[in-house]
């Protein structure tokens, strides 16, 4: 197909190439989609409603760890085991952004060398931006659109840090939270709400001189988690050890996933997740939206920076500011 790379491409030749496969016009859609112009989401959103009768059809993965565990690492062994097995997989990495900057370092398809090189794997890194908890605004489309390109494993990674592992569990089917062994305490530097929100957990890094450790370090989250309430899932964690340099373990975390997925379609939970993850994009989208516009008013945009000023400097109460601002944008609500 010829186009130049400056022209939009139109709502049929993306959705056309998605369902062909086509990973250039799936970047292309991807891009419309994560766009700030208006034009472009207007675009994005008439390819989203003609694609979401080809969508659902994957196992969606959210990986999450402490900084260090070597989550692309995990996740080039962990895809390419996936892609050997004839699976598609797409990675939709979230990279951590500058808040001084806003710059992202994106550096994920580098550090998936190998990944990224296979025709059956799609790496897209995005800058989490200053999107709530660190995830990438539009993820949850992104997702939907590897889904219609045939993609049918999808990994979210987390940027591991904040609120990023309560927005990603709110969009994927299983939670796999990744450990290392060694580090102190195993029960440290970890909140209780992550363990109890994961639905496998993997040690890695269990090779060599470590594997002792990352045992103990297993029996020992193992013995936590049935100190938990029963999940709504009615799924017990299961903890497993890994090595990514050495590929050991990640067919074990494949099959905790497929086990995961025959008692949670068995008992209905699968579809009642799904209708959640529904939701919670609805709820998401509305956010957005209502932030989006608040901010990019004009008046808005005017009076911001003089209440800014008051706030730093004492002379108005951050929830008096904050009303005044809202006071304001509801009273020009109608207006540019």
């Amino acid at each position: 197909m010829n186009y130049s790379r400056k022209t939009r491409p139109t709502v049929k030749e993306c959705v056309d190439g998605i369902l062909n496969g086509d990973r250039v016009l799936l970047s292309r859609a991807i891009t419309l989609i994560e766009s700030q112009l208006s034009e472009d989401n207007q675009l994005a959103r008439q390819i989203i409603e003609k694609i979401m009768p080809h969508t659902g059809n994957s196992i969606r993965i959210g990986i999450t760890g402490v900084p260090g565990v070597g989550k692309s690492t995990f996740i080039e062994s962990f895809g390419s085991f996936l892609v050997e097995h004839g699976h598609k997989l797409a990675v939709l990495a979230i990279d951590p952004s500058s808040k001084k900057s806003g710059g992202s370092i994106l550096g994920d398809k580098t550090r998936m060398d190998t990944l990224s090189k296979s025709n059956n794997a799609f790496i897209r890194p995005s800058s989490a931006g200053a999107s709530l908890g660190g995830v990438a605004n539009k993820t949850r489309e992104t997702l939907l659109l590897c889904e219609a390109a045939g993609y049918d494993v999808i990994i979210i990674e987390t940027v591991g840090v904040g609120q990023s592992e309560i927005a990603v569990h709110d969009m994927v089917d299983f939670f796999l939270l990744l450990m290392l062994a060694g580090a102190g305490d195993e029960l440290q530097g970890i909140k209780k709400g992550i363990m109890e929100m994961a639905d496998g957990i993997a040690i890695t890094k269990a090779d060599g001189d470590n594997i002792p450790v990352a045992k103990k370090a297993k029996a020992t989250y193992q013995n936590a988690l049935h100190l938990f309430p029963l999940a709504e899932s009615g799924w017990t964690a299961k903890v497993v050890t890994c090595s990514a340099l050495e590929n050991k373990g990640v067919n074990d975390i494949w099959q905790i996933i497929n086990d995961y997925q025959q008692v949670v379609k068995k008992n209905g939970y699968w579809q009642e997740k799904r209708s959640q993850q529904n939701l919670s994009w609805m709820y998401a989208s509305i956010d957005h939206y209502l932030k989006t516009r608040f901010f990019d008013h004009q008046t808005i945009k005017r009076e911001l920076q003089e209440i800014i000023g008051q706030v730093k400097n004492g002379d108005i109460l951050p929830l008096k500011a904050a009303n005044e601002l809202i006071r304001i944008f509801e009273g020009n609500a109608g207006k540019a």
